[in-house]
């Protein structure tokens, strides 16, 4: 049967702010919300996987961040000497933390009348999904992070090749912008399962279409960069924790995912060869199954 989707609507999660979601599914089955990354609008996580998700018996949703796509963009810029010495390890002042974008995503739960949620998140999504298990678990039904990291310095390292891109602009065109993003996505996606120049253009095509911000990237950088270690008190979760990583991650080395896993009585992890920090469709049923797997783990438990 076709799975339900919704228009793109708006949450109004505090007087300054918005944020732009979509449903898919049912809203009678299990709400699962999905948290993206740096700089990635919701529309990274793709309509057919949430489609595959919705099938599984979830109501899910997905949004772009604050600083993201559609959602309302913050303001004040990050001085280059700020970020900097957020990279050498020191703790500037930050304009929003995880924390706050984890209150964010309480926030839209609120607007939609959820309760409660599964929570799966890539990047920094699942550091945002990590912080809203920690900081109110009864709301948090089972976590799934994936290709992500405790915020533990030592683990979940960018690869040195990847720094001198970051920080190259892209340029004030869209034409620059698909340029640059093609040549990021090209050293950071999954070398077992390339993508081609055409579907890389067209997503990046549309991510630019849809709003993109530097500003705003830099200002998430900089809040993932401020986060603090989450190591000891992820290991007092109380619900289902399954981590995704992938062997090939060199924007998030792969230790962060082992990390997030290991501080976590009772995680399960998922770390698939080829699997580079993207989510190629060809992945798209362990994804699924993974996430699935984990919600099942949460029922259980509340049966028992």
């Amino acid at each position: 049967m076709p799975v339900d989707a919704s228009p793109e609507l708006f949450a109004p999660v505090s007087p300054e702010l918005e944020l732009c979601y979509q449903t898919f599914g049912d809203p009678a089955d299990e709400p699962l919300l999905l948290v993206m990354g740096l700089g990635g609008p919701m529309t990274w996580w793709d309509a057919r996987l949430c489609e595959q998700l919705a099938e599984r018996g979830f109501y899910v949703v997905r949004y772009d961040n604050r600083d993201t796509g559609r959602s309302s963009e913050g303001r004040g810029r990050v001085r280059p000497d700020t970020l900097a010495r957020a990279f050498l390890g020191g703790r500037p002042r930050a304009p929003y933390s995880i924390s706050d974008l984890a209150a964010d995503a309480f926030g839209l739960l609120d607007h939609l009348g959820i309760e409660a949620a599964h929570v799966a998140g890539v990047s920094m999504g699942g550091m945002i999904a990590q912080t809203m298990a920690l900081e109110s678990p009864r709301r948090v039904l089972s976590l799934t992070s994936i290709m992500s990291t405790t915020g533990r310095r030592s683990v979940g390292w960018q690869h040195p090749s990847l720094l001198p891109t970051l920080f190259v602009s892209r340029g004030p065109t869209r034409e620059s912008y698909i340029k640059g993003a093609v040549t990021v996505w090209r050293i950071i996606g999954s070398p077992g399962y390339p993508q081609t120049d055409e579907q890389l253009r067209s997503r990046a095509g549309d991510t630019h279409d849809r709003g993109v911000s530097r500003d705003g990237v830099v200002r998430q950088m900089l809040a993932v960069l401020t986060q603090p270690d989450r190591t000891e008190p992820l290991g007092s979760l109380p619900m289902p924790v399954s981590v995704i990583h992938g062997l090939s991650d060199k924007m998030v080395h792969v230790s962060g995912g082992r990390a997030t896993a290991a501080a976590v009585p009772g995680a399960e992890i998922l770390l698939i060869a080829g699997m580079g920090h993207d989510l190629p469709p060809e992945l798209y049923g362990s994804f699924v199954a993974a996430i699935r797997r984990t919600a099942d783990r949460a029922t259980a438990r509340t049966a028992g």
